[in-house]
């Protein structure tokens, strides 16, 4: 269906109803029924940020020397989280648009800094990361030709130490550890990741990207926090978001470095254009003042006080769900984590979990579901304070329905998901996902009817729901 711009511009009301209309369908976040995507720390705070940010609608981050504001807030809020990450002087970084900016470029930085180091330009590097590691990491493999090699992680969670050594050849240039990784919230063994990278000679990077604004907190609360940031000899660049628990517009990270001997190899430039000398620090030219100046914004106004009192309240608020979840027959918490992000499984087999995630969104709740283990994921906001015990009390009643019905595990999608999980199904799998951005950006896709236009495909429904980041709003 062909689209054009109209020919007389419709009025501001009807245009305003007619995307409220079409919110309609999104994520009820306000009434704490998400669990990822959202981080909303109060109206109060999200009313100034609105204001801070449409103050610097116009301005642009390209040009430090025409907003010169820009240039100032950014600087703060790279010191004050290199503070924060217990860098020293030396430290260095800039803002990104989030966190996978912040990986693309770490990643950039290092293959460019070791072709350096090495004298080698056409250097193929590899890099070492846990299997639980961010997918940025493997796009930024793709992207820049860099071979990542995985290490599994052991039961708790974390990166297994003896084997990322044991992957470590003559073309290894840096390790990676997640503070804490996204699919079950444990801190990888940084300090150990940093004893290899010393006797190695290698980078490290800590994918704070999460943790970063958070974990601080958590170990001022006398939490049992791992070592992750400056104070671990052999880290060298940490990326931090500003956008989750830091509570900034969306749009907001940060890539710190050690030092900028290692930083200079991330700044482009080039002096024969036409147009000028152009400099650009990240992979962006035009850069939104709104998103710079409203995490800036965030961080002063909040305050280390604002901070630890979220931080109370997510403390208390992951602790009643993860003992909620344990109090369930069947059900348990996958690894050790550390902070406001952990998972659960099925320890019983025969209690499938996505079967119980099925009847979990059919009482309105939006399911995050994982894979190896399959799994079902939780990152814990101050807007889930107040719906723990009715997602609990929800949780349960579909445990026990899917033991007193085991067929409904036989007519869910459950046996799919099952399927999927296999080997030999994964090349099948990227086929059909690449299949749908394709027809999401060629107009032959229809977001509203996914899933109802594939109705016998059960594997395109499945793969619906395992969908982490594709734009995707599922159906509900």
């Amino acid at each position: 269906m062909s689209i054009t711009i109209p020919e007389v511009g419709k009025s501001r009301e009807e245009i305003m109803s007619e995307m409220m209309k079409a919110r309609e369908k999104d994520a009820k976040w306000e009434e704490g029924r998400i669990f990822s995507l959202v981080f909303h720390y109060s109206d109060e705070h999200t009313e100034f940020l609105k204001e801070v940010y449409t103050s610097f609608f116009h301005e642009n981050g390209l040009n430090p020397f025409a907003f010169q504001s820009l240039k100032k807030f950014e600087s703060d809020v790279v010191k004050m989280v290199a503070n924060l990450m217990n860098g020293d002087d030396n430290v260095v970084g800039c803002m990104t648009s989030g966190g996978t900016e912040s990986i693309l470029l770490a990643m950039k930085t290092y293959r460019d800094y070791a072709r350096w180091k090495r004298g080698d330009r056409y250097l193929v590097p590899e890099i070492i990361i846990p299997d639980t590691a961010h997918v940025a990491f493997e796009k930024a493999g793709e992207y820049f030709d860099i071979k990542m090699i995985h290490a599994p992680v052991n039961r708790d969670g974390r990166v297994d130490i003896k084997a990322v050594e044991d992957r470590i050849t003559s073309r290894t240039i840096a390790l990676v550890g997640s503070a804490p990784n996204y699919p079950c919230g444990a801190v990888d063994p940084i300090f150990e990741l940093g004893e290899l990278a010393q006797k190695y000679d290698l980078l490290l990077h800590v994918d704070a990207c999460i943790g970063g604004m958070v974990l601080p907190w958590w170990e001022r609360l006398k939490q049992n926090v791992p070592p992750f940031d400056f104070r671990v000899p052999g880290v060298t660049s940490i990326s931090v978001d500003i956008h989750k628990y830091g509570y900034s517009a969306k749009g907001a990270s940060v890539i710190l470095y050690r030092s900028i001997e290692i930083m200079k190899h991330q700044i482009f430039v080039y002096v024969n254009w036409p147009g000028g000398i152009f400099m650009s620090p990240g992979m962006l030219g035009t850069r939104p003042g709104g998103a710079i100046a409203s995490a800036w914004a965030s961080l002063m106004s909040l305050g280390q006080d604002g901070y630890i009192r979220n931080t109370e309240l997510l403390i208390d608020t992951v602790e009643r769900f993860q003992n909620g979840v344990k109090s369930i027959t069947g059900l348990d918490i996958v690894g050790k984590p550390c902070g406001p992000v952990f998972a659960y499984y099925s320890t019983d087999k025969d209690l499938n979990i996505y079967a119980v995630a099925d009847l979990m969104e059919e009482k309105g709740w939006h399911i995050d579901r994982q894979q190896k283990p399959p799994s079902i994921h939780q990152m814990i906001n101050p807007t889930h304070r107040n719906i723990v015990d009715k997602y609990i009390d929800d949780l349960r009643e579909s445990v026990e329905k899917v033991r007193r019905n085991p067929d409904i595990q036989k007519y869910s999608k459950a046996p799919t998901y099952g399927m999927l999980a296999n080997v030999p199904a994964r090349g099948l799998v990227e086929r059909e996902v690449r299949k749908i951005v394709e027809r999401i950006f060629t107009g032959e896709f229809d977001m509203e009817k996914f899933g109802e236009q594939e109705r016998g495909n059960k594997i395109l429904n499945v793969i619906r729901d395992l969908i982490a980041n594709l734009g995707i709003s599922k159906k509900r």
